[in-house]
């Protein structure tokens, strides 16, 4: 019993929060894909002018924020966990719904993006792995990359766990920490992220979400990830952050200027290529920290909302974008104007993924499916008794 109240005590809700925020944005960001000039899965006829900034500054940070949020949460996720214990964990979490998905979710996906070339489901089914990877065949993952990027990275990491709990890890921790938490001591983790991309996006320069042709992004994926492993689970940096919070949102206005400015105002072709790619990877970094220091000021509390969607946001980011196709795929042949159609595809979509949700915590088989984790058993109660035994309890 105590040691429940001590990790409550411990819990770090704003990462929860932060958690949560991110992957609603996700929602939301992909409502905003189907609206744009950019070829999506599905895409109306129209397009809305105004999104196009919004969605290329959102998506400079969104997804490396993620990463290293989740790499908080693996933190206090590994606990006293073994290795493999661990790894177990991270399977049962992160494999079984990537493939659940993989088989399910994702090739009705691409049917629908190819219902004009099969007609019918059933067409379509014995051609489900036709053609290899997507977008030229139809084997594909979809938006199942980021549960795929973080599984492999998870498994990287875990034969150095133990190491993690060593004094020598702890020392160089602590010494990384102290240099860290002065006033923009976190800039010291720039030049890494930099230097990882000038090098690897020479020879991976596109985002694929694929793997095996990402290798720039993959890097750039797990050093985020690493930082919040490391870094962002110390309350002396954290505090730090709240502290300087509005320094980092300074630098990341500026970023963000400089960033533009060498899309648009440099007309050196090289220039121009590196200026962007070191000024939006610190758009990216000075971004999550804004973040991090607004959400540990505001966000530091518990309330009854925040475990219900914690634990269904996990399920939601894994419905979130079969439903936005579906839907949208009927939506956008309906002869209503084009905004009413983006509230419509925005609101059946919620409506879909909770009614979706409900029926998936019911039961256990679909909790596992979906990463949850099994609804805990009733406590038994001995005969004549009123209140749970303290054994049992225990």
């Amino acid at each position: 019993m105590n040691s429940q109240k001590s990790i409550k005590k411990d819990r770090k809700y704003f990462i929860d929060w932060l958690r949560i925020a991110l992957i609603i944005s996700v929602f939301f960001f992909h409502v905003g894909m189907i609206f744009r000039t950019e070829q999506w899965h599905v895409n109306s006829t129209e397009t809305f002018e105004f999104l196009e900034p919004i969605m290329w500054w959102l998506h400079l940070w969104r997804m490396p924020l993620l990463f290293l949020v989740s790499g908080v949460g693996t933190f206090y996720a590994i606990g006293h966990r073994t290795s493999w214990q661990y790894v177990k964990e991270r399977l049962r979490r992160l494999y079984i719904p990537f493939t659940v998905g993989f088989f399910t979710l994702v090739p009705l996906m691409v049917f629908v993006e190819r219902i004009d070339q099969y007609g019918t489901l059933w067409n379509f089914i014995p051609h489900m792995f036709d053609g290899g990877p997507y977008p030229a065949g139809n084997i594909s993952w979809h938006h199942l990359w980021f549960i795929l990027y973080l599984l492999l990275i998870s498994l990287l990491i875990a034969p150095f766990l133990n190491y993690t709990k060593s004094g020598h890890y702890n020392m160089l921790r602590g010494k990384l920490i102290n240099i860290t938490s002065k006033t923009l001591g976190l800039n010291w983790f720039l030049p890494v992220l930099i230097l990882s991309q000038v090098i690897l996006r020479q020879y991976f320069p596109n985002s694929t979400h694929a793997l095996a042709n990402d290798w720039a992004y993959f890097v750039y994926y797990m050093l985020f990830f690493l930082s919040g492993f490391m870094l962002f689970t110390s309350d002396k940096i954290i505090n730090a952050l709240v502290e300087q919070r509005r320094l980092y949102l300074y630098q990341t206005i500026l970023f963000t200027i400089l960033t533009l400015t060498s899309m648009y105002l440099v007309n050196d072709e090289l220039f121009r290529h590196y200026g962007y790619m070191v000024f939006s990877i610190s758009v990216a970094w000075s971004c999550g920290l804004t973040m991090l220091g607004y959400f540990k000021k505001y966000f530091s509390k518990d309330n009854k909302y925040r475990s219900i969607l914690n634990e269904a946001i996990y399920p939601f980011y894994i419905l979130h974008q079969p439903a936005l196709i579906f839907i949208g795929y009927v939506v956008l042949q309906w002869d209503i104007s084009y905004g009413l159609q983006a509230i419509l595809i925005t609101v059946f979509s919620l409506i879909a993924i909770i009614a979706t949700y409900l029926i998936i915590k019911r039961y256990n088989v679909l909790r596992i499916a979906f990463g949850l984790k099994k609804k805990p058993e009733p406590k038994v109660l001995i005969e004549g008794q009123t209140t749970p035994s303290p054994v049992f309890d225990k």
